[in-house]
């Protein structure tokens, strides 16, 4: 969402202590992370833990070097349990939808309506 876009920053990281470590498992745009490597460099924070990234698939190439970032794959749902209730999601959705209702998880219910 634009709104939420940079969220973090220059501003906040300066905001923060220099024994903080950022994480961001949400969505990689509410992360600059151009003003991240900044702050890494800077010692405005000690460290950062990315599983998504401001322009996936890629990555602010300084964040690949820096000793103090772990860069994680996408896998943050990667989980028996969160694996599992997706599963249980997708079958449930089949069959409401075989069974003529609307599914529980629609984003976009106007498609059921024919509009």
């Amino acid at each position: 969402m634009p709104s939420t876009t940079h969220l973090i920053s220059d501003r906040e990281f300066k905001l923060m202590k220099k024994t903080a470590i950022l994480i961001n498992s949400s969505r990689g745009p509410i992360v600059d992370e151009k003003a991240l490597v900044r702050a890494l460099q800077a010692g405005e924070i000690w460290g950062a833990g990315l599983d998504v990234f401001e322009n996936e698939p890629a990555i602010e190439p300084e964040l690949r070097m820096m000793d103090n970032v772990v860069i994680l794959p996408h896998i943050a749902s990667a989980t028996i349990e969160a694996r599992t209730q997706m599963g249980m999601i997708a079958i449930r959705n089949i069959i409401k939808v075989l069974s003529g209702n609307a599914p529980e998880t629609c984003v976009n219910p106007e498609v059921l309506s024919g509009k």
